[in-house]
């Protein structure tokens, strides 16, 4: 019993390294949403911080309400797929363990 314990233990320990390396990887990831057929697009890390938000010169001074349109949906493409990054991400960290099902990890 004692050295299934010390087992889960390290076991436990080598998650959690795993789980800090994972994160430090998607924090350092970048991903690119757009909106418009490319016209619009942002540049965002896997923490969801904006970078870089770039704006085809064709849109300058068309419809404002437009142009603020296009910049929100590049930025909810952007963090839906960081999303997905870190999900596809975690289900690698965590294949083989048996969690209950719909069990989220908390990032």
């Amino acid at each position: 019993m004692k050295n299934a314990l010390a087992g889960m233990m390290q076991q436990a320990q080598k998650m959690q390294d795993n789980f800090k390396k994972v994160q430090e990887e998607l924090a350092a990831m970048e991903v690119q949403g757009e909106s418009g057929g490319g016209l619009v697009t942002i540049i965002m890390t896997g923490k969801r911080e904006v970078r870089k938000v770039n704006i085809d010169p064709s849109l300058v001074g068309d419809d404002k309400d437009m142009l603020e349109d296009l910049v929100a949906a590049a930025i909810n493409d952007a963090v839906h797929k960081v999303a997905k990054m870190k999900k596809d991400k975690m289900a690698d960290v965590t294949a083989g363990m048996p969690l209950p099902p719909g069990f989220q990890m908390p990032f």
